[in-house]
């Protein structure tokens, strides 16, 4: 009986083991696992070999990645970044700007020995709160509450002071909202305009006149408050204005005759303040091969440096690109690059500064293209004044750089 039980036993559990659903067999289920994973691997070897294949860089650079932990896998990225900025050679600053400012300064203020907390000495108010004060070291003019316009001080401001050519220019560290610049007097001349549209709105990233309205393509990068450099170029009927190293507004015909200039600041108040400096109104005038064919050289005063240094200011750049273009149209041309600068500090300081900026000059042009063989420099400070030093303007015409031809 005892045999019989055992059987009985052995019997059932060898029909439990094959029914489904049921216990599988150990070594069974183990083989069955390792085919199953043999057969994918030789899958994915396929559809593998099936890929686009890699380069070796790729390929290298997906082994260390796998190999990286999680948390450094994006530092690569930067490092090749970084790495492709500092090889990359350095960008030539507002090398394509083609502002060309008037060759004759009629109205110039640098703010210069103005006394802090007053009235700019070289302008006339219409209305509003306005003062000198420093910022960032430099007088400026502070436009600070009551909706202020200024307009330059002339004698008979009634007048039209603007010649048929001219080219106005200013410094201004401004926010959102828009900072004005009538072009008329407007506490001394009227305007003459059928459509109303005297003025040009310029704000941090944006400038408007009239119904033309264009912002810069970067405005996101910008900070909301910083100094921008506006530049006018105004030729009988036809206004073309810059942000910067960039034309914004280009308007084929004014309805009216710009007689004067006028700035206005409406939104200004203590916590927003805006700041003008550097004013410049010139006079144009003929192209410059057509002047280098007439009197031998081109005189250039729009060329700028920081004070008593050989220091390239940006908004020269449009000179420079001027003069490079020209010697690329006309590969026989060669100047001698020569230095000059008003009769303000000591003859021989002077004397070195007018040279060395002559060199800076020099070293912009040969960046941009040009041979050096094709220039030369001089340097003749304050020995050859075209303008009296007396008065801004007059100072402003003798700070040049000639480029005469040899």
């Amino acid at each position: 009986m005892k045999a019989k039980f055992i059987f009985s036993i052995a019997f059932l559990f060898l029909i439990s083991v094959s029914a489904p659903g049921q216990v599988v067999n150990p070594l069974k289920k183990i083989h069955k696992k390792g085919v199953q994973k043999t057969n994918k691997a030789i899958d994915e070897g396929i559809d593998k070999a099936f890929e686009e294949p890699k380069d070796d860089d790729e390929q290298k650079k997906t082994e260390q990645e796998a190999k990286e932990p999680a948390s450094e896998k994006e530092a690569p990225v930067a490092n090749e970044q970084q790495t492709q900025e500092t090889n990359e050679a350095p960008q030539l600053v507002w090398s394509k700007y083609d502002f060309v400012p008037g060759d004759k300064v009629i109205f110039e203020d640098d703010l210069l020995g103005e006394e802090n907390g007053e009235f700019p000495s070289r302008w006339d108010l219409m209305r509003g709160n306005v003062e000198i004060a420093e910022f960032g070291g430099e007088n400026v003019i502070m436009f600070r509450d009551g909706a202020p316009i200024i307009m330059p001080y002339f004698k008979d401001a009634s007048k039209d002071y603007l010649p048929e050519v001219f080219t106005i220019e200013f410094d201004l560290y401004c926010g959102n909202d828009n900072f004005v610049t009538y072009l008329y007097d407007r506490k001394n001349q009227k305007s003459d305009s059928q459509s109303g549209y005297t003025d040009l709105k310029t704000n941090y990233h944006q400038m408007e006149f009239g119904q033309s309205s264009s912002r810069l393509p970067d405005e996101k990068n910008l900070e909301k408050r910083r100094w921008v450099h506006v530049a006018v170029a105004y030729t009988n009927g036809k206004l073309k204005a810059y942000m910067d190293e960039t034309r914004l507004i280009n308007i084929p015909r004014l309805d009216f005759d710009p007689k004067g200039l006028s700035f206005h600041s409406y939104h200004c108040r203590n916590d927003n303040l805006y700041y003008v400096k550097n004013i410049r109104i010139a006079e144009g005038g003929v192209k410059y091969y057509d002047r280098l064919m007439q009197d031998g050289k081109i005189v250039a005063n729009g060329i700028r440096f920081d004070v008593g240094k050989a220091t390239l200011k940006p908004e020269s750049m449009g000179i420079i690109n001027e003069m490079v273009e020209m010697m690329q149209e006309h590969p026989d041309l060669k100047f001698s690059i020569e230095g000059h600068t008003d009769s303000d500090g000591d003859d021989n300081s002077n004397l070195k500064l007018s040279e060395e900026r002559a060199q800076t000059v020099k070293n912009t042009m040969v960046q941009l293209g040009i041979s050096a063989d094709r220039l030369s420099i001089k340097g003749f400070g304050e020995s050859t004044p075209m303008d009296t030093n007396s008065t801004p303007e007059g100072k402003a015409n003798n700070r040049r750089v000639e480029f005469v031809k040899i």
